[in-house]
């Protein structure tokens, strides 16, 4: 490797791939000096596995047995190793959210197909309900009583109503300085429906939210209502056939398209820092790549990382939907941190041969959360208790790691570990944060509030 790169990545997680993705698309048509310049030495793409996705990819049946169970093989009963797609980070996708503009704008969808989610869901009083998600829905929901409805229903036409530029959509109240609690309130809605509204709508994790401008939370709403009005789905979310495991790959073919160089299974890739501490190549295999910038996951760079916390998980293998949730075939429930006496929300995430991602007949459950114990299995009971009867059950806990470095002195760009949420907003986030940093700009067409809708054409599946 005597190449001098511009950047080296290291790692081929999700959030790795589309980064590299979108410096890939914008070099090339921005003509930024910095990165990926159509030329083939510009970037390197590196990973220590012999697969693609890390800590994100997905597994099939085999790989699975090996990761959770040692060397046992699986029993026949479940089906073919090759049928299974199991997401180790799974997470569904808003229909209108930042993921979706995101792939749209790097062009990436034309090597996916997608399929809409059936159904959304909350955990309330011990039952699980369908989310409503605008005053129509909110009149039918059980999840409230007469009165309330009529509340939450004035609450849903104002939330609809408003635009952040018409002031006279505002009724009186600047949503910058105006918390979410005191909006709530004047609407009177009781605590299970703030419950509902901030947790399984807005998707906040916990309810520091409620003392935050309310402003947030009312983009949050706006998004929830126009994903599910995208593509006419029962839900506001779409997810990839074959699993999430697809979307590196999907975007390894692109980074190729431009130019882009991956090499795997390249074993102990160490980062190389000159004396004034700047990044000045990657050595693997004795041989050393030359390059300006890194970026990567935390885990090949632990001395510039914190641990924040950890997520405990469950994966069960199933022959049936979950129940109560109209058999759906692929489903998100968020069980809010209150229902359970948490500090943050639990998530329920199930996919399943429709999908692409079992054999037929079979149904992929996770039950995810932060941790906030040693035992998963009874921390998630919560959740697994809504599965009914699993085939097979696995438990995991891993840590999550956050940057302390100062990209500006060392040139290294390292992303935020995985979340326990089973949507895509937080993830993003992070990605884009990350662009910032490294290209000194903000992708003005991923930020916008409208993004038309002539523009968002993905490949859906048929069946």
């Amino acid at each position: 490797m005597d190449e001098e790169y511009d950047v080296i990545v290291l790692g081929t997680g999700l959030k790795e791939c589309i980064l590299s993705g979108l410096l890939s698309v914008d070099g090339l048509k921005c003509l930024m000096i910095l990165l990926l310049m159509c030329s083939l030495r510009q970037v390197l793409h590196m990973d220590r596995n012999d697969y693609y996705g890390g800590e994100s990819t997905s597994l099939n049946l085999n790989q699975l047995w090996k990761k959770f169970r040692g060397e046992d093989k699986p029993p026949a009963h479940l089906g073919s190793s090759r049928d299974y797609n199991v997401d180790m980070i799974p997470k569904f996708m808003m229909a209108n959210g930042t993921l979706v503009r995101v792939l749209i704008h790097t062009d990436v969808t034309k090597y996916l197909y997608f399929k809409a989610v059936d159904g959304s869901y909350v955990f309330n009083k011990g039952k699980v309900y369908k989310v409503p998600s605008n005053d129509v829905e909110a009149l039918k929901s059980p999840l409230m009583g007469l009165f309330e409805k009529r509340r939450a229903r004035k609450f849903f036409i104002y939330v609809q109503n408003y635009e952040e530029s018409d002031p006279k959509t505002h009724e009186g109240m600047d949503l910058t300085r105006v918390s979410t609690r005191e909006l709530i309130e004047k609407y009177g809605l009781s605590d299970d429906t703030v419950d509902f509204i901030g947790h399984a709508i807005a998707l906040h994790r916990d309810d520091r939210y409620l003392d935050q401008p309310a402003l947030d939370t009312v983009k949050r709403m706006k998004l929830y209502s126009e994903s599910l009005a995208r593509f006419q789905g029962g839900s506001p979310y779409i997810y990839p056939l074959y699993g999430l495991g697809e979307l590196p790959q999907a975007f390894a073919r692109l980074s190729a398209v431009y130019g882009g160089t991956y090499m795997l299974n390249k074993p102990e890739c160490k980062v190389e820092f000159n004396e004034e501490g700047k990044v000045i190549g990657v050595t693997s295999e004795g041989e050393t790549a030359k390059c300006k910038k890194v970026v990567c996951d935390p885990s090949y760079l632990p001395n510039k990382v914190r641990k924040v916390g950890r997520v405990a998980r469950a994966i069960a293998i199933m022959s049936h939907p979950i129940p109560n949730t109209g058999d759906s075939h692929s489903v998100q429930i968020i069980l809010p941190q209150k229902q359970l006496g948490r500090k943050s929300d639990m998530y329920v995430f199930c996919c399943s041969y429709t999908h692409n991602v079992a054999p037929k007949g079979k149904f992929i459950a996770f039950v995810s959360a932060e941790a906030e114990t040693d035992n998963p299995e009874s921390e998630l009971r919560a959740g697994i208790e809504l599965l009914g009867p699993v085939d097979e059950i696995f438990f995991d806990i891993y840590d999550r790691y956050e940057p302390v470095n100062e990209p500006s002195l060392d040139n290294c760009f390292i992303s935020t570990s995985y979340d326990a949420t089973t949507h895509f907003e937080s993830t993003v986030v992070d990605v884009l944060n990350m662009y910032t940093l490294i290209t000194g700009k903000v992708l003005l067409c991923i930020v916008a509030c409208y993004f038309p809708t002539e523009e968002l054409v993905l490949h859906f599946s048929k069946t």
